[in-house]
């Protein structure tokens, strides 16, 4: 029997993310184990029923009000079980000292993606290309088609997630996302949330976050009228993880903004609204599949760098502020589209998800093209002696050791 590890310790919309990946590999014959914080394991349980679950307490969530001193026998146990495994190959995502440590328990020449060689840190080559791939943030690939790539003989993108369609329950508005700068102020949502019901009279509310949210719900239903308030349901704080995947099936949209919710409705094949501003940009992290449409702050410091302050008066955040947003949501009509906002509808190609413009403007989108169908020959993907060459980007991101050693 052939068997896979995936390490994945990271976030909520990570483990999501890994989606192609784990499916590739289970086409290819593996039976796949995946290594998550335990934070994540009930909804790693939801999405990958098919898999072995090895939890971990990898960040302080993981610990679940226990004492520090539950971690070390709780990781022990889990190590112990993987040494165990005979894996013929191991993923390691990510390059946490949790990552390297766990990596470091198995022949290196079966670990792909972040590694330790002698003691030294390494990234696969495939790594190493897409790290400098990623300095062009605006073109850059989908984090699902990235750790994908990792496995030879990918799955379609298209296998990968139902193409996206109403499913009658109404609409979901995700409150807030991991970084508050990604997030629209409340009274910002209103409009959109309320132009969005419009189009499809009398539609549910369903209201989503974490406990911490809930007062942001109220001050949001504040904003609708009251009609539509009375009926909204306000469900931050009252979800576990089955709840939440339960709260977001059949709904007809998902209002998000850049958050792991987001790729659970993509997941389930729920139509995504995401509105993407401060350092989310729809062609990295954008809903995965068929059907989904991204609102996409274009103004000239985007996508930046979370960590970093704002010195910019958070212009991104202002094109969402003007009504003719709101009237677009209705509309769909280019002319009402406010200037520093623009609109791309999601689909599939030879490499994954890509995102094409429906709106406004996309000045680097022929450069993105040409960037995917370089990656495409790179992976084997595209022929090319049909495609290249593409001797400007060789020159721009290979590097010597990238033809010199295998």
């Amino acid at each position: 029997m052939k068997r896979a590890l995936v390490i994945q310790l990271t976030r909520f919309g990570d483990l999501v993310q890994t989606k192609r990946l784990v499916l590739t590999l289970q086409r290819r014959g593996f039976t796949v184990h995946l290594c998550i914080d335990r934070s994540l394991e009930g909804l790693a349980r939801i999405i990958y029923p098919y898999c072995e679950i090895h939890p971990l307490i990898a960040h302080g969530s993981g610990i679940e009000g226990q004492g520090k001193d539950s971690v070390l026998p709780v990781n022990y146990k889990v190590f112990r079980q993987l040494a165990e495994i005979d894996f013929t190959e191991v993923y390691n995502l990510n390059f946490s000292t949790m990552n390297y440590a766990l990596s470091s328990m198995f022949d290196p020449a079966r670990v792909k993606g972040h590694k330790r060689i002698h003691g030294q840190p390494m990234k696969e080559a495939w790594f190493e290309l897409a790290f400098r791939l990623a300095a062009e943030r605006r073109n850059n690939i989908n984090l699902v088609d990235y750790w994908a790539a990792l496995s030879p003989d990918m799955i379609p993108a298209a296998e990968v997630n139902p193409a996206a369609s109403p499913g009658g329950r109404g609409i979901g508005v995700v409150l807030a996302g991991r970084e508050s700068r990604r997030s629209l102020p409340y009274n910002v949502l209103a409009p959109l949330v309320l132009s969005a019901r419009s189009v499809n009279k009398n539609k549910n509310i369903f209201l989503l976050g974490s406990k911490g949210e809930r007062e942001a719900g109220k001050k949001l239903l504040s904003k609708f009228p009251a009609a539509v308030a009375e009926t909204a349901v306000n469900l931050a704080g009252e979800t576990d993880w089955a709840g939440l995947a339960d709260a977001v099936a059949g709904l007809d949209l998902l209002i998000t903004p850049d958050t792991g919710t987001m790729h659970l409705a993509a997941h389930m094949g729920v139509p995504v609204l995401g509105c993407f501003l401060s350092s989310a940009w729809c062609s990295e992290t954008g809903p995965y599949g068929e059907g989904h449409t991204v609102l996409q702050a274009d103004v000239d410091c985007s996508p930046c760098i979370e960590a970093q302050p704002c010195y910019n008066d958070m212009n991104c955040l202002k094109p969402f502020s003007d009504p003719y947003a709101a009237r677009y949501v209705v509309t769909r009509n280019r002319d009402h589209l406010p200037k520093g906002l623009s609109v791309f509808e999601s689909g599939c190609d030879f490499l994954g998800t890509q995102f094409v413009l429906a709106a406004g403007n996309d000045p680097t989108g022929e450069r993105r093209q040409r960037l995917r169908r370089f990656i495409g020959c790179h992976l084997g993907l595209l022929d090319i002696g049909e495609e290249g060459p593409f001797p400007d980007l060789a020159e721009k991101f290979y590097k010597d050791k990238d033809w010199i050693t295998p």
